[in-house]
């Protein structure tokens, strides 16, 4: 890892909910990379398929919506993010993300908190996701292929800058049911879950789970209406 990126990791591991931006900053470069200016390169350990496929289907459909003229002006502003969300949750399992975040927190949690907290903690992802997303300068990425085992996998690519250095991310997904979703995100080695997973942890260590409730709705009130999540 760069010494750039550690001395950012470092920076920013001690910010309570917030430090999270950085990470979904990374994965939301990776969503909004050029597909296939450099081909797939395809390892013999990993090989491309119906997962990858999944993947890039994903990135090329949020790259025509934030590439669309039309869609750009403010008045469609709700509407791109609309279609934004749409591909995210048909890509992501906020359930999943959810449960693993919270951890061993997550088994104390009611119904009712659970509901809660997958619509708080999934409102902050997306506008995290939606507001980078838009900040898209021409990125790209090379697919390395996927791995799975049984219902797991893991699907493989590395993110190239502008300045020509290259960043591994790999996609970690599950079967639930007859679809795949992702489950995790993990870049240069740093899990994005495990991320939260220490900075909920902590919150909830030092003051209570219905702290860490309360600084989620904190960051949702802070946003303009317009770049809240709606249904």
């Amino acid at each position: 890892m760069s010494d750039v990126v550690q001395e950012e990791l470092m920076v920013r591991a001690h910010d309570d909910v917030g430090a999270s931006a950085f990470f979904t900053w990374r994965m939301v470069v990776l969503w909004v990379s050029v597909v296939a200016v450099l081909g797939f390169i395809v390892p013999r350990s990993a090989i491309a398929g119906p997962l990858t496929d999944q993947v890039r289907d994903s990135i090329d459909t949020v790259l025509k919506v934030v590439s669309d003229s039309e869609l750009k002006k403010d008045a469609r502003t709700a509407e791109r993010r609309r279609m934004i969300r749409q591909v995210a949750g048909e890509l992501f399992d906020f359930t999943e993300i959810s449960a693993r975040s919270l951890g061993p927190h997550w088994r104390a949690r009611t119904t009712a908190e659970r509901e809660e907290f997958i619509a708080l903690y999934g409102d902050l992802l997306e506008y995290s996701y939606i507001s980078k997303i838009e900040m898209y300068s021409g990125e790209t990425i090379r697919y390395l292929g996927e791995a799975v085992d049984g219902e797991q996998a893991v699907v493989r690519t590395r993110i190239v800058t502008k300045q020509g250095t290259e960043i591994p991310v790999d996609y970690r997904m599950m079967k639930s049911g007859s679809r795949w979703l992702v489950y995790d995100v993990t870049i240069e080695g740093v899990s994005l879950i495990s991320n939260y997973r220490s900075q909920f942890n902590t919150v909830i260590q030092r003051s209570g789970y219905r702290d860490l409730v309360a600084k989620l709705k904190a960051k949702q009130v802070e946003r303009p209406t317009a770049q809240r999540a709606t249904p």
